[in-house]
């Protein structure tokens, strides 16, 4: 007898370094220039439904993401990073109807001597 191994749940659309021009910071000079913010998102989808009658309309469609979260960004104007990764979070799991996400926020260039700097969130329940 074959043993009832169950399936894999959890897949994972992604969009790394989606790069956003925007206000955001605490400082009176940060206030008055726009700065990066670099995204890398990884968004619990099932895709099963999708890959099996090849039609985007079953996929997470990760344009439609991006678009959504360009818009946003670029007219927030946030004080702090947690702030809009809180917002962004929020928008992708009700918008998009995904169940769980991880974001990385980071601003390249922040602090002198690091590449970057930044937060990573996961929001939502991670399907097994």
């Amino acid at each position: 007898m074959g043993r009832n191994i169950p399936e894999k749940k959890l897949d994972i659309v992604y969009i790394r370094d989606l790069r956003i021009e925007t206000i955001i910071g605490i400082y009176d000079w940060e206030r008055q220039v726009r700065q990066t913010v670099s995204l890398d998102l990884e968004m619990a989808s099932d895709i099963r439904q999708a890959a099996a009658t090849d039609d985007i309309q079953y996929a997470l469609n990760y344009k439609e993401v991006s678009k959504r979260l360009i818009a946003y960004v670029e007219n927030r104007n946030a004080l702090l990073v947690e702030t809009l990764a809180e917002e962004i979070a929020k928008i992708i799991r009700e918008e998009f109807d995904v169940p769980w996400l991880r974001l990385r926020l980071s601003k390249p260039g922040a602090v002198r001597g690091a590449r970057d700097v930044g937060l990573i969130i996961e929001r939502g329940v991670k399907p097994e």
